[in-house]
């Protein structure tokens, strides 16, 4: 059936898109990702072949910044922690042993402002919470003053500052390992680190380090690398650290608009019109 095959609907990376697989499908025109982050694919291969490239980006910024703040607010909060105590036989423990962090004017350094850090500007706002910000270009004056977020040229300066750590960017080779032992150094010792980007954006070796020896309070990671970790990996033995596989965008209502905007690209792309969220090799 390869001859008639014109789109392609990415699922959680799958298919793998190859250079063999490209090859089977002459007619191919549109490839669809579920989701934002396309560095599961080779885009210069597939725009060699002439195909198109689509991401749903409309889609997922509300759940995943739900998913960054609801990681920030339960690792501040110990609610992992305090969740086993209360369901322990014996329910005993010290008060001194689960204070938490408050979050009410505490400062968020968000690195990677795009549609899904400015969202989670939106909601570490009606927090009280203060906000700085580093990204590739700055954000126009009128955003910024309505989430009351301050630029960080250099990332030194956000991670010196900020009591939270939220990293937002794609993984490219130039987020690769982009928090590292350096980075982590250089924030407070009191500081979070939140990661809802990509595993490899984290040098994980690094992070495990820092928290064992308490360069960082804690971490909260909704992505590893690879996904999910090995059973024996260190991570996984800290009680400092919170790990999700991977929720992000997995709700109800974003799961449909994904498919709805996939979709909608896929009839553009055979219809020879523009596609509305087109991804091109950079």
């Amino acid at each position: 059936v390869g001859k008639k095959v014109q789109a392609i609907y990415l699922w959680w990376h799958k298919p793998v898109i190859n250079k063999e697989l490209l090859q089977s499908l002459p007619n191919l025109k549109v490839i669809a990702n579920s989701g934002v982050g396309m560095d599961h694919l080779d885009l210069k291969l597939v725009a060699s072949f002439g195909v198109k490239m689509a991401n749903a980006p409309r889609a997922v910024s509300s759940s995943t910044a739900d998913t960054g703040m609801a990681l920030l607010l339960a690792s501040a909060r110990r609610l992992v922690e305090v969740r086993n105590i209360s369901i322990s036989p014996s329910m005993e423990y010290c008060e001194a042993d689960i204070l938490g962090v408050k979050i009410a004017g505490a400062t968020l350094g968000i690195i990677g402002m795009g549609s899904i850090g400015y969202k989670i500007a939106l909601r570490a706002k009606a927090f009280e919470m203060n906000i700085l910000y580093h990204n590739r270009t700055q954000r126009k004056a009128q955003e910024e003053q309505a989430v009351s977020a301050t630029y960080c040229e250099k990332i030194d300066s956000l991670l010196q500052q900020a009591d939270f750590v939220m990293v937002v960017v794609s993984l490219t080779p130039q987020t690769h390992k982009l928090i590292g032992k350096r980075e982590l150094e250089l924030m407070k010792p009191t500081a979070t680190l939140i990661n809802i980007s990509r595993g490899a954006v984290v040098d994980q070796e690094a992070l495990v380090a820092a928290l064992q020896t308490g360069v960082i309070r804690a971490a909260a990671l909704d992505v590893t690398s690879p996904e999910p970790l090995p059973r024996d990996h260190p991570l996984l033995k800290l009680k400092n650290i919170i790990i999700t596989p991977h929720l992000g965008i997995k709700t109800d209502k974003a799961s449909y608009m994904i498919t709805e905007e996939a979709v909608e690209n896929i009839l553009a792309a055979l219809n020879g019109l523009p596609l509305s969220s087109e991804v091109l090799p950079s």
